[in-house]
């Protein structure tokens, strides 16, 4: 598709290992041995396994306790990837060339989709990030206990806490690459434009998890059933409403920053203070409460969350531990290969946050997975 390749993507591409032009077709298998290098089948069969068991766990929860929150969630986040990444990957056949631009380029995976643009493991980390963030904050009963906004804001902050781990490590191991001159990208956090640590890592699952909680979770906590028309067209309007969120949410620092990328920055940074200053203490007195036996609501359980949550973090630090080498002898933070590194202070206060949340949902008084509350005898309208 060398009609779709700009001159900047296909610079990307270069630079990553591979041709714009030879990246064919809607999808594309390649042998995992000849890819860039090791880590990249490591991080994409982890996160599509992952992904996988998640759906399979939703679906079984849906059918043994008649709990469909984890499987909207699971839909309405691919649904918010199909709604948001087509026009970053095709800026010009969508109309946002003058806008967006070429942000970036993946590199090419064992299994990619749409010429090189979509590996299929960056459609398995949507839905598998967002579960995992919202299970654990759902785990600690927040909310039940503080309700839609302030939940999501918790989930936000895990999930944060989850992605960037991946986010700052993905340059140096060339798992994608950013334009470092596009306006849109900047200004940037060490190898990560600051709009992705804000925007994608913390701002997106905090639209998601409002939406999946305010139009079903809530409604399931109180004992509401769904039928599968209804569900249908939810996880539908969770998907539109979730991406109108991450315009709405990043406002202030997008109308506020456009004469500055100073100010910009500025911006982004508060909003992502404000979460995590919301978020901590509501997580850490929530956390104690249950461990005093003082939280209400009945509890809820996720055992593949706690245990998959685990994985991630294993084989993440597993990655970041083979990356050290290069990133240590980096110099004007660019390794001797060429790749920018990212912030390596920051990823260990987001191992410790991710560590600290797994380990508080194991630490907590817990059920064997509790079924959902019986359901009312009056059928919900739809």
């Amino acid at each position: 598709m060398a009609a779709g390749c700009s001159p900047t993507f296909s610079d990307l591409a270069v630079r990553l290992g591979f041709s714009c032009e030879e990246a064919g077709g809607l999808v594309e298998f390649r042998n995992p041995a000849d890819l860039e290098n090791w880590t990249l089948p490591v991080l994409e069969w982890m996160i599509v396994l992952g992904a996988v068991l998640a759906l399979v766990h939703a679906i079984l929860r849906l059918r043994r306790q008649g709990d469909p929150t984890n499987l909207v969630l699971w839909f309405g986040a691919t649904a918010f990837l199909f709604v948001i990444e087509p026009p970053i990957y095709f800026p010009a056949t969508f109309g946002t060339e003058e806008y967006l631009g070429t942000m970036f380029a993946h590199n090419v995976f064992t299994v990619d989709f749409l010429w090189g643009r979509l590996p299929l493991y960056i459609v398995a980390i949507y839905p598998l990030m967002a579960t995992l963030a919202f299970e654990l904050v759902r785990m600690l009963g927040v909310f039940r206990r503080y309700g839609v906004i302030l939940g999501a804001v918790c989930v936000g902050f895990v999930h944060h806490a989850f992605y960037e781990i991946f986010d700052q490590l993905g340059p140096q191991l060339r798992w994608w690459e950013w334009t470092l001159d596009n306006k849109v990208n900047l200004p940037f956090f060490d190898a990560v434009p600051l709009p992705s640590v804000v925007v994608f890592a913390a701002l997106w699952p905090m639209s998601l998890a409002l939406c999946v909680q305010f139009f079903v979770g809530r409604h399931v906590d109180a004992g509401r059933t769904f039928s599968g028309l209804q569900l249908a067209w939810r996880t539908v309007v969770i998907g539109l409403t979730a991406s109108i969120g991450v315009f709405v949410l990043p406002l202030p620092a997008t109308v506020g920053g456009l004469g500055s990328d100073t100010v910009r920055g500025f911006l982004y940074a508060a909003e992502l203070v404000a979460v995590t200053v919301v978020a901590i203490p509501l997580l850490a007195r929530q956390w104690s409460a249950l461990r005093r036996g003082t939280a209400t609501g009945p509890a809820y359980s996720n055992d593949f969350v706690r245990y998959y949550a685990i994985v991630y973090i294993v084989v993440m630090g597993a990655l970041w531990a083979s990356a050290l080498p290069d990133f240590f002898a980096a110099t004007d933070g660019v390794t001797a290969n060429g790749d920018p590194i990212g912030n390596l202070w920051y990823t260990i206060g987001c191992f410790a946050v991710a560590i600290a949340t797994v380990a508080a949902s194991f630490t907590v008084p817990r059920p064997a997975d509790t079924p959902a509350p019986e359901p009312q005898s009056v059928a919900a309208p739809a």
